[in-house]
């Protein structure tokens, strides 16, 4: 906070990342203190008309809740423009972002009973979430030797795909698409066995190739996601060994190659990466490397080639999801955005990021219970606030997200309630729902799907297509396919937030109307070529529908601008950080000095 009242005239801060080169950034000191001033007046006189408390305001800026961690959060933020930020490349096309984002991580198959696995599913079909991530952990499936499937554990000795098959099968019941988190290899492909770990990664990484392969080939057609290991940059994800990007890329590209063997259209997720500081690569608690750094060296290894969509794991552990401080060694829910950063940096801006866990850690104050407050520690009232919160910001600000998955829905038994992690869940193994469950379906079940700021294409969630329409393959298409009709009266109805609208139709040639927000409909030919359908100075929520009229129309993107002013105020938010930080410190000083 003390930084900020330094002479700007001569502020050099280093911007520590990775693929970032150190800059140096000056500022006349008389200029911001006058623009400090001004925007906040502005400020201050905008909030009352929106109708927001200032506290209310300085909570969806730092994700803090309290007075002085607001003020101190404020400070942090206006730091911000003291540094360059990161690049994200919004008006990116990206593929694996126009999907449902709601999942959800289970243990389902750790439920004995069939029925508890049913209940499980069922439950989070009505909570509104539409993707599981499950593990199928390869000692649980390939058990006893190479190319033994069967499970010889107990009696009666059965297929150990028998349990997975039936999970496979509750997803696609209750209209829930499966996401197998492939990782954990049998003690029999090391040589050292589990005396280095049981996450440790096989000696010959052909077994690796032949069980991904195996996976694929069995669920081929009914999954079409597969995620390969998970957290490998932090101890102990890759066993009693220091952890290893180059050797993590050598296994996530085996096993990319071998899962396209048994099905060309399968997406490889990456293993999840860990938010950590850590710059000791371990073995130990709490060691690992760098989110950042892992990554980096992880492309200098040719990774870029190996993976579909990047996984990372986005915890609110000390602050909430409306955190905006870009600190590198700040570990907050804005951090996905450094890691977009490099992706965009390596050449991997077409690229989606995928959320693998996200929570907020609701664990009470119980000296029986071990590590409390390791995770932080929210109360189970802000852990129903946060994850929607989280849910809104990942879906509203970042156009290159796709799924987010809450952590975790429910445990088979209570047997870890001594472990603080262990308060993350969604419903207790009886399952009686937590607060968090109540929120996020209640969240789901009111949200109307849109089209934010960014590229969209013709199969997102949002698009709500009625009549005759049919998928075309096409190497004209951008993504190599896109929707088409031809029958009058055809339509496609959809909700956006933003000030203006593009279309990229396919192809052919026809004739639509468009219709916002119920006004009089606007015919608009089409021939191919992009065609503005809105535009507007205003930015706001709209309801718009195309209808055929006659000919040949194609949907192959969608494309939301926002307003010229809200990029503006957008570029000058650090600004207004500083101003801000400056008011509520020097508010706080005159109360002191009054007391």
């Amino acid at each position: 906070m003390i930084l900020i009242f330094a002479d700007l005239s001569t502020v050099r801060i280093p911007f520590h990342l990775s693929t970032c080169h150190l800059r140096e950034a000056r500022y006349n000191r008389r200029t911001m203190r006058k623009l400090a001033l001004l925007l906040s007046v502005l400020t201050l006189l905008i909030l009352p008309a929106c109708q927001l408390s200032f506290s209310e305001w300085m909570f969806d800026q730092t994700g803090e809740e309290e007075l002085l961690s607001q003020v101190r959060g404020m400070a942090l933020l206006a730091t911000n423009v003291l540094h360059p930020q990161p690049q994200t490349a919004d008006l990116t096309l990206i593929p694996h972002t126009g999907v449902n984002p709601f999942g959800i991580n289970v243990f389902l198959n750790e439920e004995v009973e069939e029925v508890k696995r049913e209940r499980s599913v069922e439950m989070i079909a009505e909570a509104g979430f539409h993707w599981l991530r499950q593990e199928f952990p390869w000692e649980d499936i390939e058990i006893h030797g190479k190319g033994d499937f069967e499970d010889r554990r107990h009696e009666p000795h059965r297929s150990a795909w028998e349990k997975y098959d039936h999970i496979v099968d509750l997803a696609g019941q209750y209209g829930l698409e499966i996401v197998p988190r492939l990782s954990n290899p049998p003690a029999w492909t090391r040589v050292l066995t589990d005396t280095i770990g049981p996450y440790a990664p096989p000696d010959d990484l052909a077994d690796w190739g032949d069980y991904v392969h195996a996976v694929v080939s069995r669920y081929r057609g009914r999954v079409g996601y597969y995620q390969l290991w998970n957290e490998p940059n932090i101890y102990p994800e890759w066993g009693e060994r220091p952890v290893d990007p180059e050797g993590y890329t050598r296994l996530l590209c085996e096993g990319y190659r071998r899962a396209k063997e048994a099905d060309p259209d399968a997406v490889i997720v990456s293993g999840a990466l860990a938010p950590t500081v850590s710059l000791d690569p371990g073995p130990g608690p709490g060691l690992g490397l760098r989110d950042f750094v892992f990554l980096q060296r992880m492309y200098d290894a040719g990774a870029s080639a190996c993976f579909d969509v990047m996984a990372v794991n986005n915890y609110m552990l000390w602050s909430g999801p409306t955190d905006r401080r870009m600190q590198p060694l700040n570990v907050n829910f804005a951090r996905p955005i450094y890691i977009r950063d490099l992706m965009v940096a390596n050449g991997d801006a077409h690229k989606a990021i995928w959320i693998s866990e996200m929570n907020a850690n609701a664990v009470p104050n119980d000296p029986n219970i071990h590590g409390v407050g390791v995770y932080g520690q929210v109360t189970l009232e802000q852990q129903a606030r946060y994850a929607p919160r989280a849910y809104q910001r990942a879906i509203e600000e970042w156009p290159w997200m796709g799924v987010v998955n809450f952590w975790f829905f429910k445990r088979a038994s209570d047997a870890e309630r001594d472990q603080s992690w262990y308060y993350f869940r969604m419903v207790e193994p009886d399952f009686t729902p937590m607060p968090v469950y109540e929120s996020m379906r209640e969240y789901t079940t009111n949200l109307e799907p849109a089209l934010h700021a960014g590229v969209h294409q013709e199969d997102h969630w949002a698009l709500d297509y009625r009549g005759e329409w049919e998928t075309v393959e096409s190497e004209d298409a951008i993504l190599g396919a896109y929707h088409v009709a031809t029958q009058p009266g055809s339509a496609l109805r959809f909700a956006f937030d933003g000030a203006s609208l593009a279309l990229h139709p396919g192809p052919g040639a026809g004739e639509v109307e468009i219709q916002v927000d119920g006004q009089a409909p606007r015919r608009i030919s089409l021939d191919g070529r992009p065609v503005w359908l809105v535009r507007g100075l205003r930015e706001m929520r709209r309801e718009a529908t195309l209808t055929v009229v006659s000919g040949e129309v194609g949907i192959d993107m969608l494309l939301v601008h926002r307003s010229a002013l809200r990029s503006a105020l957008a570029n000058g938010r650090a600004l207004v950080y500083l101003a801000l930080g400056l008011v509520c410190v020097g508010v706080l000083i005159r109360i002191f000095r009054r007391q």
